[in-house]
């Protein structure tokens, strides 16, 4: 008989509050692969903003309130890259020095990982992607540059992808960078979009929402015709949700 894992969804900040869509999702393609799905109600923030910006003891706090709401389960799957890598790789780093929660955060790094991720490579699943209108990848620093993910999503798409120009270069997004070096980062969208566009594909799948929200905001403003997704709601089949910030202007 076939042990259920179970799995904590991790579910970040900009997901929770600004796409929800996309965490319903990953749970119908985890439960799908055979998971035991929970999104424990004491998670939080991981900290990644605050040691972004230096303020180590805050991001501390964070990760040992992450850590704490998320230890009990096989695994822990997060649908976002950046999420992901400051669990699994700035953790351990941030609290080597606490002798009560290193250990405990390496632990956690270990058994942490981005949806795609762990859905191709843990779980070897593959869901019944149906044929559709063709999808070029939104591929995100974090998750292609620290968690080293590019075919898993690919992998699981199919024959719907188009790749584009450039996939590996930053869409200017970065966290805070588009604030605080707004003309940068609205250079390096536009850029990106163009890139896009130029597949013919129509349709942008991404597993990071701040590089969809940042890219589908610029695209509005521009009156492009691209729409962004995130890639779980592509793979569960989820066509009923509003394209990110298809509306805004």
């Amino acid at each position: 008989m076939t042990t259920s894992h179970t799995v904590a969804l991790f579910v970040t900040c900009l997901v929770d509050l600004f796409r929800p869509s996309a965490a319903f999702a990953a749970v119908k393609l985890l439960q799908d692969a055979g998971c035991t799905v929970s999104v424990p109600q004491a998670q939080t923030c991981c900290g990644q903003p605050a040691y972004n910006s230096g303020d180590k003891k805050n991001a501390s706090a964070l990760a040992a309130q992450t850590i704490r709401s998320l230890m009990d389960y096989d695994y822990v799957v997060v649908p976002g890259g950046s999420c992901a890598a400051m669990i699994k790789h700035h953790y351990p780093e941030l609290l080597a020095g606490d002798a009560a929660l290193a250990g405990a955060a390496r632990a956690l790094a270990g058994k942490t990982h981005e949806l795609t991720q762990f859905l191709h490579e843990v779980m070897h699943y593959k869901p019944a992607v149906s044929g559709g209108e063709k999808i070029t990848y939104l591929d995100s620093c974090s998750g292609l540059r620290e968690l080293t993910i590019k075919d898993q999503p690919r992998a699981m798409l199919g024959s719907r992808i188009v790749e584009n120009q450039d996939s590996e270069t930053c869409c200017g997004f970065g966290g805070t960078f588009c604030v605080k070096y707004t003309s940068v980062s609205t250079a390096m969208a536009d850029k990106k979009l163009d890139r896009l566009a130029a597949t013919g594909a129509v349709l942008v799948a991404g597993g990071d929402l701040g590089c969809l929200m940042h890219l589908a905001g610029r695209a509005a403003r521009r009156d492009m015709k691209l729409q962004f997704r995130h890639v779980a709601e592509i793979l569960a089949g989820d066509d009923q949700t509003p394209a990110i910030a298809a509306e805004e202007k």
